[in-house]
């Protein structure tokens, strides 16, 4: 018995790393030689899956639980908050209403799907000739609603890029504060 108990906790942590290892923007890699519409808008979105991947990295159930103040989200809470703007520019990025109605799931999931919602916009991107083309549509009671791309950047964009910012005052208020080693500026983690 002691040895399966020891095998089991040697080997999860192990295919827990081995997964975290997958997930898309631990770093962001080199930016493009031109400046284009899309390759700005996908450097952004690099700036914003590198700071969702650290910020929510090595999270604990006290982290995740913690609340500033008794009317505010907890940490979880903003979590499914950037998962939802995620959903919302993936939305438009394949030209559909966006559904307000999303998946409850756990940290890790939430994690690894908003990580590869970032992803699916860069690739979507790679496809985009033309901007003005994505819209972000949405109802609201009975009205149907229609903006057009400039509000991804001060809305989904810029509202989830705070958000990552709240999650790492979080973990520091609650004693698990972000890597000291991460470098949003140059995308990388120091050795």
């Amino acid at each position: 018995m002691k040895k399966i108990t020891f095998v089991l906790l040697t080997i999860i942590p192990l295919i827990m790393n081995s997964q975290e290892k997958n997930l898309p923007f631990s770093e962001i890699g080199d930016y493009p030689s031109e400046y284009t519409p899309t390759n700005v808008i996908s450097r952004l979105i690099d700036g914003l899956g590198y700071r969702f991947y650290w910020s929510t990295e090595s999270l604990t159930e006290n982290d995740l639980n913690y609340k500033p103040s008794e009317d505010s989200r907890s940490t979880m809470e903003v979590i499914e908050h950037i998962y939802g703007l995620s959903l919302m520019i993936v939305a438009s990025f394949d030209g559909k209403e966006f559904d307000f109605k999303q998946d409850k799931l756990d940290y890790t999931n939430l994690r690894k799907e908003t990580l590869n919602n970032f992803m699916y916009v860069k690739s979507k991107l790679k496809e985009t000739t033309d901007l003005s083309q994505i819209n972000i549509e949405f109802s609201q009671g009975d009205n149907k609603l229609k903006f057009p791309f400039w509000n991804h950047l001060n809305g989904p964009m810029a509202d989830a890029i705070w958000h990552c910012g709240q999650v790492v005052t979080n973990r520091r208020a609650s004693g698990n504060p972000l890597n000291s080693k991460v470098n949003v500026f140059l995308g990388k983690t120091m050795p």
